[in-house]
């Protein structure tokens, strides 16, 4: 195998759910692939970070600040969704189960890795919070240790306001990731919140 397949397969193996063997694929179909393709995803490529920020409000990753979920007027403002990550937030909102706002905390609290209060930015939630009005959270952890403890702290820095705290129902697997999860398992989900 020539040098520059070899290297680009390593490349594109790096990537998540991408083994050796679809590694390799990728690697020959982007050689039959038109020049201008080819120029265009090097160029996507090389500046997306450049064009990518997190929203000020949400922490959304978007390519305006604020990101278009946080500009839509149409949104409900009462209630705020609480997930781990990008990926979640567009599993829900390729459900169509939702249609409050959200919050995205980039993790979960896990002290053994160093992640605290401090790292999920729950400060910025409880000031989002207290100056929206916002009546409900709705907690769309995934159902581990670290996101039932994400919940509690969550639950425990909203206790004695007025905001009602609830959790997605079970239908989601145990420790399953939520861009994973069909359209009608997160409906259920939702429909099935409890509070905590």
């Amino acid at each position: 195998m020539t040098n520059a397949i070899f290297q680009m397969a390593e490349l594109l193996a790096r990537l998540p759910g991408i083994g050796q063997r679809t590694a390799l694929r990728l690697t020959f179909h982007l050689l039959k692939a038109p020049e201008e393709y080819l120029q265009k995803l090097g160029e996507e490529i090389a500046t997306l970070r450049e064009r990518v920020c997190p929203c000020s409000e949400c922490r959304n990753l978007s390519q305006g600040d604020p990101c278009e979920i946080c500009s839509d007027d149409g949104r409900d403002d009462s209630v705020i969704c609480i997930v781990e990550s990008v990926p979640d937030l567009w599993a829900i909102e390729n459900s169509g189960a939702f249609r409050g706002r959200y919050h995205v905390l980039h993790g979960m609290l896990s002290p053994l890795d160093g992640i605290g209060p401090g790292e999920l930015k729950i400060d910025l939630l409880a000031a989002r919070v207290a100056k929206s009005g916002t009546r409900e959270l709705v907690v769309a952890t995934r159902s581990s240790v670290e996101g039932e403890a994400t919940a509690m702290l969550i639950r425990h820095v909203f206790e004695g306001r007025d905001v009602k705290i609830s959790r997605i129902a079970s239908g989601i697997p145990h420790g399953g990731e939520l861009e994973y999860s069909d359209k009608m398992t997160l409906g259920r989900a939702f429909e099935g919140r409890r509070e905590i």
